[in-house]
């Protein structure tokens, strides 16, 4: 199977299959398969100049692995980091194959990544922008009646309100860092905004503070003071200290929380907030790999209410979220369920529907993109209408799982096919060097093989006529699909010992026998033997568990037949991952 190999994995072979041996292979297992390709790759075996330099070459690769592997330190090492974690300890286990164009390159590239991750911490820069999105006309719309107006027109859909707010981090020394935010508003036609500065000082390992200054156009100076400090090693306590000066004179703030590990998922967390809205909050916070778990109870002027809510985590790729909560108040009662997606490396989109009274129903867009955030609240009715909840419900998963098919899927396609062409591209040299590598190893296999298929027609073993391997093109096919297979009968002939064909386990591209090339993956380790002198072709199933393209359900199936009563050859064709190795009789 054709496909782009990154540079890790060109530049890092394995050294367990080069020698045909199990990953748990005893120095025994080792030293024996040493010997048995030293035998066939040794340069005096061959005369002829250009098989003599070829066997040089992979007599040196083989006994380098087997140097590697032999040590158990350095065999340690290889394990945890391949061939790289040799070279980063000072081995010279192998030339570097990359020019010095190359090697600056990729050293500039690392560079430049190093010093966004640097900018990324030292900055942090966080951003919030949302958008107020009034669409009511579209489920309350109603005709005037002393007006002489026709309701046939479209609804009208407005932003009325908008909020943008954005701070960075400025770290003066190894425990000052300035702080700078702003923030603006509108509603209704009328906004504001304000900026804040502020200068946080760690003061020890358990604690921190931080002084405020901030203004606004709305509002008079306001100056305050944050002080964290840990009291045991679970539980912590937050306070924040607020003067806010206006035309009516000083409004004072203060917001202490106490917080508290109960266990390892698990934090409980009691508030205290004095001033224009004082309140007493009590809540407990439960969060594991699959779940959130949330219940709070408020008592306060004006609010008071009671929280529940929960959060499902699904174990994909896409790190999908359910959630669904339930407040109830002095304020009325709101449900609200949704959910969320990641759709790209950097982004995560959610939605959310909220239903209650007097409220109505509103839809909830947000996409977190890094440590910007954009939130689109949309109020569709003031009243309970079914009709507004189930298009607030089935909207956005309609649109979704239509962009998701026909935008971001694709575009995503088109990215990872350009990142493969560019990595075929960069890696042709590499591949054509491979591709030479396992054809001469094909050749000097020839006389081994040779004496091989002799010692098995004498003992009426295992002799392979004809083994392919790669993609087959059938019926079912794609018209795109090329035929990519390779010729592999004199590599797998030559593993053939004593009527056994053993395959290790291999679970890279570039993990095969030597001989195989580069055009797919050969996987784990069985041995096909007849039982008590019974052909192969007589066993019922044999399964044989390989790793194709990380596909491990592919398997070996030997049609059942009658003993013969000459030598049992096999023809044996690898088809594309996953289906089934097909032996006939």
């Amino acid at each position: 199977m054709a496909t782009a190999l990154s540079e890790e994995e060109l530049d890092n072979e394995d050294y367990y299959s080069l020698l045909n041996v199990r990953r748990e292979a005893s120095s025994e297992e080792l030293k024996a398969a040493y010997r048995r390709l030293c035998m066939l790759y040794h340069p005096d075996k061959h005369r002829d100049p250009e098989l003599k330099s070829q066997a040089e070459r992979l007599f040196n690769l083989v006994h380098q692995a087997y140097e590697v592997l032999s040590d158990p330190q350095t065999r340690a090492i290889y394990d945890i980091y391949g061939k790289r974690g040799l070279e980063m300890e000072g081995w010279e286990v192998v030339e570097r194959r990359r020019t010095p164009a190359e090697i600056r390159e990729e050293f500039e590239r690392l560079q430049r990544e190093r010093e966004d991750r640097r900018l990324q911490q030292r900055t942090n820069p966080k951003g919030t922008i949302s958008v107020g999105i009034d669409a009511t006309d579209l489920f309350d719309r109603y005709e005037e009646e002393y007006e002489d107006v026709s309701g046939s027109g479209f609804p009208q859909i407005e932003i009325n309100k908008m909020h943008i707010s954005q701070s960075i981090e400025a770290p003066l020394t190894a425990t000052d860092t300035a702080i700078l935010s702003g923030s603006l508003s509108t509603q209704n036609g009328n906004g504001g905004g304000s900026i804040n500065f502020a200068l946080r000082r760690v003061t020890s390992a358990k604690g921190w503070g931080e002084l405020e200054f901030g203004a606004g156009d709305l509002q008079g100076p306001l100056f305050g003071l944050k002080l964290f400090r840990n009291l045991t090693p679970r539980c912590f306590v937050t306070t924040n200290c607020a003067l806010q000066f206006s035309s009516r004179g000083i409004r004072p703030g203060l917001t202490t929380v106490l917080a508290r590990n109960l266990d390892k998922n698990t934090v409980g967390y009691l508030q205290w907030r004095w001033g224009i809205q004082s309140a007493m909050n009590t809540s407990i916070v439960r969060d594991t790999k699959t779940s959130h778990f949330t219940v709070a109870l408020q008592l306060g002027i004006p609010h008071s209410f009671a929280l529940i809510s929960y959060q499902h985590k699904f174990q994909d790729d896409d790190q999908t979220r359910v959630k669904g909560s339930l407040k109830a108040g002095f304020f009325g009662t709101v449900v609200e369920y949704g959910a969320e997606r990641k759709i790209s490396r950097h982004s995560v989109l959610g939605a959310a529907v909220s239903v209650g009274v007097p409220q109505g129903v509103s839809l909830k867009v947000k996409l977190n993109r890094a440590s910007q955030t954009y939130f689109f609240p949309i109020h569709l009715t003031d009243q309970l209408l079914p009709s507004a909840v189930f298009y607030a419900t089935v909207g956005p998963l309609v649109v979704y799982f239509a962009l998701h098919r026909l935008v971001i899927k694709p575009y995503l396609r088109a990215q990872k096919e350009k990142e493969l062409e560019k990595q075929r591209e960069s890696t042709a040299t590499d591949i054509l060097q491979k591709k030479q590598e396992a054809e001469a190893a094909v050749r000097l296999m020839q006389e081994s093989v040779r004496r091989i298929i002799e010692a098995e027609e004498s003992r009426m073993g295992l002799i392979i006529v004809n083994a392919w391997y790669g993609k087959f093109v059938n019926d079912k096919s794609k018209k795109s699909e090329k035929v990519k297979v390779i010729d592999v009968t004199v590599p797998l002939q030559c593993l053939v010992k004593d009527s056994k064909l053993i395959l290790t386990e291999a679970s890279k591209v570039q993990h095969v026998p030597t001989g195989f090339g580069q055009e797919g993956p050969l996987g784990r380790g069985h041995s096909l033997a007849p039982r008590s002198g019974r052909s192969i072709a007589a066993e019922s199933l044999v399964l044989l568990a390989l790793a194709v393209w990380g596909v491990t359900h592919t398997q070996v199936l030997f049609t059942p037949g009658l003993i013969p009563s000459f030598t049992q050859q096999v023809s044996i064709s690898v088809y594309g991952a996953p289906t089934m190795w097909q032996v006939e009789q």
